[in-house]
C-alpha cells in the first residue's frame, strides 16, 4: 500500500513487503525502541478505508494479542496511523505488530503436491492443535486454519499466524464468489461456514482435518472448478478415505481423518485435546477412539440422501439436465433396442407434464379471476405464525437454540457496544422480541461487545507494573510513559498522573498516557528564605540539608544568604549546603580610669597604693594594721 508511512507509531521502521494475502500485506520491520526485528502487518488500502473494517481489524487485533503461546505467532502491538494521501484525502492505516518467524509455510512444503511423511505430518498437526487448544480455552476461534497459515521454522517448530483475522473476513459482507475472501481458502472451509452458520472450536479441527488429509495425500479432500463447487462437497460428500490415495496410511490414521471430517460437528472431536490424543495413538499403532471407515460412509450416504429429500426440486432439475444430454447420443444410431426404448420413454412422460401443467395453470387462472370478481368474499388463508422468543441473557449457543426451537431462521449480526449488557450476550433483535412473524422467518440478532466507554482507573501512586496491569484488566493500554520530578511523596519511578485523567470516559482499547516519578528533584533559589523555610523545602523535595553561618549585618539572623546548589534539577539524596545569617559580633570600649581625689601619702608607693584598691579601696578596720606592717617591710 502506497499510503504506508515508513515509521509506525514513532518506533516502527516499516522494511521490504515480505508476503501478501487476500486482506493484508506483511512487511519486515524493526522496533528501535527495543531493537528487534519484528513483522509489522497493515490492512490492504481498499479495506483500510472501510470504518467498519477498521474497528472490526482493531478488536480482532487485541483479541489475537492477548494470546500467549509457543505455537502462536506473538502479537506484539497494534495501532493505527493517519495519513494523507495523494489525493489529499485522511486515511486510517491500521497495522499489527508480530513476531517475526524465519522459516517456511506449509504451502511451500506441500507445493510439489507431494505427500508429507506419516511422522512429520503428525508433528506438524499436533503443533496445530496445541495451539488451537490454547486458543479455544481463551474462546478464540482461528477460523481460517490452513497450510498458508502455518509456519515451520529452522528448527522444525509449529508456528500458526493469523489468530482473528479470518474472523473479520467472516464478519464483513464477503461472499462466495468474492475472491479476495474465500476462493483462496474453500478447500478448508467446515460445513458450517460453507452454509454461513455461526462456527466454534469444531470448526478449527474439520479444517485441521482437511491441513492433516493433504499432509498424509498431497491433495486436500476436496477439489473442483470453482470456490462455490467445493464448498459444496464439504456440506454434501464424505472424502475418500486417505489410505485410498496413499496406500501406506494406516487405517487407524483413515479413522481419525474421517471423523474430524464428519459433516455434523456433533461427530467430530469435541475438543483439540482430544483429536491430538487420538492423532498420536494411530501414529504409534495404539487404540484410537474413532469409529470404523465403513461407519463414516453409511453415515454419509445417508447425510446426502436427507439432503436429497430436503431439496426435491434441485434433484428433479439435475435429472432433467442429465435425460436431456441423452437424445444426442442415441441420435447416432447405435444401441441396442432396450437403449432406444428407454429413450423414447421421456419425451411421453414430457407430455403428461405439459398437459398437467395446462390443467393447473387453467385452474390457477380461474381462480385468481373468480378471487378478483368477488375480493370482499375471500381471504387468505391465515399463514402459520411464532413469537420472537425472548433471548435476554443468552450466549449466541443459546439464542441460536431458542430461534430453533421456534422454527424461526437467526441471523447474527455485529457486535453492539453495551454499558448494560454483558459482553457476548443477547442485546436486541429485529424484529423485536414478543412480534408475531411467520415460520421459518430470518430474525437479525445482535449480541453486545462490552461498554462503550472504560473509566480509566486511579493510577497515582501504583508502580508502573501495577498501573499497566491495572489499565490492562479494564481494557486499556500503556501509552507514551513520561518521567517528573517530583516531591518526596512520590517513590521514584510510581506513577504521579495519566493522561486521560482518572475518571475519564474512553473508548476500549485507548492508550493511556502515564508521568511517572523520576531521580531527579527541581531545586528553587532559596537565597532571602529562612531558614526554616528553605529546610522544610528541601526535605520535601528528598534533599539533604546542612547548615553554615555567617556574621552578617546586613541581613535578618536567619536568613539564607548563599545555597551550595544553584536553582534547577539535583538528583534526589543530594546534600545542599545553606549559608545563614548570624549576629555580628559587639565591639569592646574600655571603662575610662577614675582620677584619685586625694594625693598618696609620701610612705605609700604606688603599688601600695594599689594594693588597697585591690582589697577594696576602702577605709577597713585594719588599715592601720597593715600601714604599720608597711611601714616595718619599708624599714
Amino acid at each position: 500500500m502506497d499510503e504506508i508511512p515508513r515509521v509506525l507509531a514513532g518506533r516502527y521502521e516499516v522494511g521490504e513487503l515480505i508476503g501478501r494475502g487476500g486482506m493484508a500485506e506483511v512487511h519486515i520491520g524493526y522496533d528501535s525502541r527495543l531493537s528487534r526485528t519484528v513483522a509489522i502487518k497493515v490492512l490492504r488500502s481498499d479495506l483500510a478505508r472501510d470504518a467498519t473494517f477498521q474497528a472490526r481489524f482493531r478488536r480482532e487485533a487485541q483479541s489475537s494479542a492477548a494470546l500467549n503461546h509457543p505455537a502462536i505467532v506473538a502479537v506484539y502491538d497494534t495501532g493505527e496511523e493517519h495519513v494523507v494521501s495523494a489525493s489529499g484525502q485522511e486515511i486510517t492505516v491500521p497495522f499489527i505488530v508480530m513476531e517475526y518467524v524465519e522459516g517456511h509455510t506449509v504451502r511451500a512444503l506441500l507445493a510439489g503436491g507431494d505427500p508429507v511423511p506419516i511422522d512429520e505430518a503428525v508433528d506438524i498437526v499436533v503443533g496445530v492443535l496445541n495451539a488451537l487448544e490454547y486458543s479455544h480455552h481463551e474462546g478464540i476461534v482461528h477460523r481460517d486454519i490452513k497450510p498458508g497459515n502455518i509456519m515451520l521454522t529452522p528448527t522444525g517448530a509449529v508456528k500458526v499466524m493469523d489468530f482473528g483475522i479470518a474472523r473479520a473476513m467472516t464478519d464483513s459482507a464477503a461472499t462466495m464468489t468474492q475472491t479476495h475472501a474465500v476462493v483462496g481458502t474453500a478447500q478448508y472451509l467446515s460445513p458450517e461456514q460453507a452454509r454461513g452458520e455461526v462456527v466454534d472450536a469444531r470448526s478449527d479441527l474439520y479444517s485441521t482435518g482437511c491441513l492433516l488429509y493433504e499432509l498424509l495425500t498431497g491433495q486436500p479432500p476436496f477439489s473442483g472448478d470453482s470456490a462455490v463447487a467445493v464448498a459444496y462437497q464439504h456440506v454434501r460428500e464424505m472424502p475418500k478415505p486417505p489410505s485410498t490415495v496413499t496406500p501406506d496410511i494406516p487405517e487407524a490414521l483413515d479413522r481419525v481423518v474421517l471423523k474430524a471430517l464428519a459433516k455434523d460437528r456433533e461427530d467430530r472431536y469435541s475438543d483439540a485435546a482430544q483429536m491430538r490424543a487420538d492423532l498420536l495413538a494411530a501414529a504409534r499403532g495404539g487404540n484410537v477412539q474413532a469409529p470404523a471407515v465403513g461407519a463414516w460412509a453409511a453415515a454419509g450416504a445417508g447425510a446426502a440422501a436427507a439432503t436429497a429429500v430436503t431439496t426435491p426440486l434441485r434433484a428433479d432439475a439435475a435429472t432433467r439436465t442429465l435425460r436431456a444430454a441423452s437424445p444426442a447420443t442415441t441420435s447416432t444410431g447405435t444401441g441396442n433396442g432396450t437403449a432406444l426404448a428407454q429413450d423414447e420413454e421421456p419425451p411421453r412422460r414430457s407430455r403428461w407434464w405439459i398437459w398437467l401443467l395446462a390443467l393447473l395453470g387453467i385452474a390457477a387462472a380461474a381462480g385468481i379471476g373468480w378471487m378478483l370478481l368477488n375480493p370482499g368474499e375471500q381471504e387468505p388463508p391465515p399463514a402459520e405464525t411464532v413469537l420472537v422468543p425472548d433471548m435476554a441473557g443468552m450466549d449466541q449457543a443459546a439464542a441460536r437454540d431458542a430461534l430453533a426451537e421456534a422454527e424461526l431462521v437467526p441471523n447474527i449480526l455485529d457486535p453492539v457496544p453495551s454499558d448494560d449488557v454483558e459482553e457476548g450476550l443477547f442485546v436486541r433483535s429485529d424484529p423485536p422480541v414478543g412480534t408475531e412473524v411467520g415460520v421459518g422467518s430470518t430474525v437479525d440478532i445482535a449480541f453486545s461487545s462490552g461498554p462503550s466507554s472504560v473509566a480509566v482507573p486511579e493510577l497515582a501512586g501504583l508502580s508502573q507494573a501495577d498501573a499497566a496491569a491495572t489499565l490492562d484488566a479494564v481494557g486499556l493500554d500503556v501509552g507514551e510513559v513520561t518521567p517528573v520530578n517530583t516531591d518526596a511523596g512520590t517513590d521514584i519511578g510510581d506513577v504521579v498522573s495519566s493522561d486521560p485523567a482518572a475518571g475519564a470516559g474512553v473508548a476500549p482499547g485507548t492508550r493511556v498516557n502515564l508521568a511517572v516519578a523520576s531521580p531527579n528533584a527541581d531545586l528553587p533559589n532559596l537565597v532571602g528564605s529562612t531558614e526554616a523555610e528553605a529546610s522544610e523545602v528541601l526535605r520535601s523535595l528528598d534533599l539533604g540539608v546542612r547548615i553554615e553561618t555567617e556574621p552578617s549585618g546586613d541581613f535578618p539572623v536567619g536568613t539564607v544568604l548563599e545555597q551550595s546548589h544553584p536553582e534547577g534539577v539535583v538528583e534526589r539524596g543530594t546534600t545542599i549546603t545553606l549559608v545563614v545569617a548570624t549576629e555580628a559580633p559587639d565591639v569592646q570600649t574600655p571603662e575610662p580610669t577614675e582620677t584619685p581625689t586625694e594625693s598618696p601619702s609620701p610612705t605609700e608607693t604606688p603599688g601600695e597604693q594599689g594594693d588597697g584598691r585591690g582589697r577594696g579601696g576602702g577605709q577597713g578596720p585594719n588599715q592601720d594594721e597593715n600601714q604599720d606592717e608597711n611601714q616595718d617591710e619599708g624599714d
